[in-house]
This record gives C-alpha cells, structure tokens and sequence, in this order.
C-alpha cells in the first residue's frame, strides 16, 4: 500500500515567517511540512508548536503569497541536510544550497538538523591545541582542539577579517593536518560583508578544506536560526564519522539571537531579559555544546562562535549568556583599534579555560604556562602605570614604572599587534620572551 498523503487547507493566520494553522492530526513537534500555494508554488516549513490539534508552522522562503487557500502538507520526517565529502570548497546559503554556481551536490546519507544528544559520559576531555597563527590566541590564550571559545566583538571592529584570517590560518600540529578543516557559518551579514567572504574564501590556499554556510540579511530570517545547525551538522558528519578535526567558526551570533527574538515576538511569546526569549541560553547551549570530542571516535569539532556586544556591553544577555556556556573568551577592543592595533585583541579579559589541556611539553613547549603568566602580569602592570599617568604624569613615575610603561607599549605594537601575518607558535613564544627581556631583570625570564 502507498503512504497516505493529508493536505490541510486549515490555515488560519499569519504572523512574520509564521503560519497558524488548525485540526492539524498525526503531526509531530519538529515535523518538516510542505506549503503548497494556489499557484503551484511548494515551500517548506517546519512545526515549531503544537497544541492540542492547531500548529504554528515556521516557513523557510517566507509567508508572501500564502493565504487560507494554501494547503498544509506534513512529510512525517524531521528537518534534515545531505552530507557529502563533495561539500569541501563549496559554497552554500543558510539552508545549505548551493551558491557558488555549481550543482548541488549528491548526498552520501541525510543527517537530523538537530543533531543527536550526546551522552556527557562518552565526552572525551579536550587536548592538542589548534594553531591559529596569531600571537595572543596561541602564546596567551591557546585554542584546544574540542573547545568552545567565542569572540566577543563591539560594533565596527575587524571580527569578520580576524575571522577570515583564522579560517586561512588554522592548523592542527603533527601529522594529523590532512585531516583537518574549516566550517564556516554566516548569519545575516551585508551583501559586502557577503561579497567579502566569498571573495576571501575564493583566494585562501585552505579553499579546498573549507565548507562556507552564508546568509545575508536580505535572506528570511528563518534562515539565519537553520545556519548554525546546518554548519555543525556537517561538522558532525566529518568528525564522528569520517574522522576529521573540525573547526567551525560562526558569525555573527547576535544576528542569530535578533533572528530568534523576532520569532519568538511573532509567536507571542512572553519576553526575558531585554525582550530576548526566556529559552535563549538553552537554545544557544544547544548549538555550543555540539562540539567537543567523543570517547573512542578519532575525530573532534571546535567551535569559535564570533558576536557583537551591543553598545560594547559585555553584560549584554548574548556575551553574558555565551560566556557561561563557553570554555573562556576573546575579547576585541575598540582602544586598540583606535591606536591601529591588529587584531585589537584585549589580552587582559581574554580567557581559555582549557589552555592547560593544550599545551606544553610534546604540544606547544615547555615552559608555555609560564612564559603566559609572565606576559599577562607585566602587561597587567604597564597598564596600571598607564592609568597612573593620567593621574601624576609621567614625571611621577619611578624608574621601574617607566619600564613596565615601555613594555606595555611593546606588547601592544610588537605581541598584540601582529597584522595579517601568520606567526607559527615558536614564533609567538620566542617574541615574547624577547619583549619581556626589555624589564629590568630580564621580567624574570631566567
């Protein structure tokens, strides 16, 4: 007997990207369904409520052209993307089809959107650092392969060039570097940021092991919430079942949570803080904790989420919320970027909790913690007597004060401000044991 198809023409109201819709029977929560239109136009959605028999059906292309003659059709399958080793050098949107002209490609099995839960006895503890060949990151905060740490950006600083130079840049050490690669995620960027990234990821040597999920903000804002999970969905694929360490680096993360804030006003839902739905740290904790390493599995997935604080508020619900998921964080500045520092990363409320894990001796070098420590109390020192500057002067300061002074300036110019070059991490350890050497005593380097 074939599969009996049920078309509803029940639908009863339309809010944004939703569709309100009744006597909907046999559906399930998460359920794919097809709209079919008057005109013979098929779009998908996706139930996202159900109560008793009336369903709120989130539509993919968006609601223009629905109306009560619309038909309703369940598919009776969860949201899924097809997965392939042919996606590597592709281009694709926030849906997962193709934009870079080419076809799309031939699925080697179909994956859940929402990926499978994972059993927190079978994670393995994350090791090995991730070399992304910028100095603060490697020699102060080292990225560890299974991590989660996020880029906390303010408005109109280089987060998207500082991630496009970590996309190039990222490597794994020993001889595990074939098996490495990059997932990229974009949410709701310009057409130039899109044109930027598309161009930037045209031009990289490390094209061919990168995978790119872009969605501009002319797209549907129910893209931008599919982009994340498609990302890591394929991130998954190439991890736990094809043996790859992955890095996936998604921006930007506020646009995701304005994407979800918009939804949830659309279905009237009660609002948390600064109107953001109450449920946003548990959705968020269900994309960061996607990543990780399993117990018995080769593979691993990273995760470098990158979003702007608004009003450069780190106590804003998205940092504040990502920082307690998240093992740690990068902070940019707009201080240094005001100097022409690059990448202005602040040092001092940067953290990766798990550093430790990473390196030392047969991983980074021996030694590494300690040169670390060093770097972060002098430079903490030199900004104290900065401060102090503009307070006294510096003809106030001691002899000592005017060193730290001096090797604050250093770090930020020499340590910090890098440029758009690579810096392999002997490179990074060697330079601050150089800057450090210009203290009295050597900042204790003997």
């Amino acid at each position: 007997m074939g599969i009996i198809t049920r078309e509803y023409r029940t639908i009863t109201a339309i809010s944004g990207p939703l569709v309100f819709a009744e006597r909907i029977t046999g559906a399930g929560l998460g359920e794919v369904c097809a709209i079919r239109l008057p005109d013979g136009e098929v779009r998908t959605g996706q139930i996202l409520q159900l109560s008793g028999d009336h369903a709120v059906i989130q539509v993919l292309e968006g609601t223009s052209g629905i109306d009560a003659e619309s038909r309703v059709v369940p598919t009776g399958r969860a949201a899924r993307i097809g997965v392939s080793m042919d996606m590597f050098g592709r281009v694709f949107n926030g849906f997962g089809n193709p934009l870079d002209g080419l076809p799309p490609i031939i699925p080697e099995k179909y994956m859940d959107l929402y990926g499978l839960p994972l059993n927190p006895a079978s994670r393995e503890k994350p090791d090995f650092f991730i070399q992304t060949g910028i100095s603060v990151i490697d020699g102060l905060n080292t990225f560890v392969r299974g991590q989660k740490l996020p880029i906390f950006s303010c408005a109109g600083l280089p987060a998207n060039e500082l991630a496009m130079q970590i996309v190039r840049q990222a490597k794994v050490s020993g001889g595990e570097g074939d098996r490495f690669c990059v997932l990229f995620g974009a949410m709701g960027i310009t057409s130039r940021e899109a044109f930027f990234f598309k161009k930037a990821l045209s031009e990289t040597p490390a094209m061919e092991r990168t995978i790119s999920f872009i969605n501009e903000a002319s797209d549907p804002t129910i893209e931008r919430l599919f982009t994340p999970r498609i990302a890591l969905t394929a991130a998954e694929y190439l991890a736990f079942e094809k043996g790859y360490h992955v890095m996936v680096v998604l921006t930007d993360m506020t646009a995701y949570c304005e994407a979800l804030r918009e939804v949830g006003s659309a279905r009237e839902e009660i609002p948390g803080r600064r109107s953001y739905p109450g449920y946003m740290y548990t959705d968020l904790a269900s994309i960061y904790e996607r990543s990780g390493r399993i117990r018995g599995l080769e593979g691993s997935i990273t995760l470098m989420p990158i979003l702007t604080m608004p009003d450069d508020d780190i106590t804003h619900p998205i940092p504040d919320l990502s920082g307690y998921i998240t093992e740690g964080q990068i902070v940019l500045s707009r201080s240094l970027h005001r100097k022409g520092v690059y990448p202005p990363i602040d040092a001092l409320p940067c953290l990766s909790r798990l550093m430790n894990l990473g390196i030392g001796k047969g991983k980074t070098r021996d030694g590494h913690r300690r040169l670390a420590d060093r770097l972060y109390s002098a430079y903490a020192k030199g900004v104290d007597v900065r401060r102090l500057v503009t307070i006294v002067g510096e003809e106030g300061l001691t002899e000592l004060d005017r060193s730290y002074l001096k090797f604050s300036d250093e770090f930020e110019m020499r340590f910090v401000g890098q440029g758009d070059i690579e810096r392999s991490v002997d490179e990074t350890l060697d330079l601050g044991i150089e800057i450090l050497k210009t203290l009295p005593s050597g900042g204790g380097t003997s």
